[in-house]
């Protein structure tokens, strides 16, 4: 049998120059029942072995399975137009891409692999101390972030970024993460600088992080930021979401109100929930910064 089944990778379509049976084949709703049970960067690599393949793998049942439970709310919050009658194939691909919403200030996506999701917030979308004192902060066009520019303070004795978002989460445990730099960089003759002049102040005293939900959970950690010339997520906390029918209001704050000493260098991108099971991926890359719980 698998020397037959072979013939089938001879035809785009699955049809082979031997009579014998073969995976173009297969009955639709048979293939369709099978790929179910992959993720989808594997359906959509199977879609182009023959014709019974594709055909499954445009199956609504098959996509419903992928999308989280509340996946009509999602659509309602962040995608502006959606035509009648598209497939769920078509809403996960539309979901699955970075949708702005909130005036731009919020960006929201499926990971394309398990269909969680993730959530962006700018730093023109959180309440920083200072913002509108130059002498302070400044925002400066980046191509290092997803919204096209950082926040980026030069010095201040005062540092406190606040932080909320309401949005209706599916059920899961998701990560919430400041992503922070110390230093100010740029690109010169086509390599990547980092200025550290105005970096100074962090070495004395950690950094406070704070998560509030709507629903009672609280978790608190502190962090030194370190490591000039590098892009690093701090992990503020963790939170659940149990209901899929409302939304969950949350809270975040970083602070270090020690006014003791004064602090600077540092660019502020956003803040960026992912869900929990992420945090493995940011430590692969070296991307992660783990604060100590309080």
């Amino acid at each position: 049998m698998g020397a037959s089944f072979s013939l089938s990778f001879t035809d785009q379509d699955g049809f082979s120059s031997s009579s014998s049976p073969s995976l173009g084949d297969l009955p639709e709703s048979c293939v369709a029942s099978i790929i179910g049970y992959l993720d989808p960067p594997q359906i959509c690599k199977l879609a182009k072995l023959n014709r019974a393949f594709r055909a499954a793998s445009w199956a609504d049942f098959v996509w419903e399975s992928k999308l989280p439970p509340n996946y009509e709310t999602l659509v309602g919050e962040v995608l502006s137009f959606v035509p009648e009658k598209l497939g769920k194939r078509d809403i996960y691909t539309r979901l699955c891409r970075v949708n702005t919403f909130d005036g731009g200030t919020k960006k929201i996506w499926l990971d394309k692999s398990t269909g969680g999701v993730c959530m962006s917030i700018s730093s023109k979308g959180l309440q920083i101390t200072g913002i509108d004192d130059r002498r302070y902060w400044n925002h400066i066009p980046t191509e290092e972030s997803r919204f096209g520019s950082i926040a980026y303070l030069q010095q201040i004795w005062w540092f406190e970024v606040d932080g909320e978002v309401e949005f209706p989460f599916p059920p899961g445990t998701y990560s919430v993460f400041f992503r922070l730099q110390l230093g100010r960089a740029a690109r010169r003759f086509g390599r990547r600088i980092c200025n550290s002049e105005h970096v100074h102040g962090w070495d004395i005293k950690p950094v406070r992080f704070q998560l509030w939900t709507s629903d009672g959970q609280y978790a608190t950690s502190q962090c030194t930021v370190s490591d000039p010339g590098e892009w690093f997520h701090y992990h503020v906390g963790d939170f659940n979401v149990e209901n899929s029918n409302s939304s969950t209001r949350i809270k975040i704050s970083m602070t270090q109100i020690d006014c003791t000493h004064t602090k600077g260098g540092l660019c502020l991108d956003s803040v960026v929930i992912y869900p929990s099971k992420f945090r493995e991926r940011l430590k692969q890359r070296g991307y992660l910064k783990c604060a100590k719980p309080m």
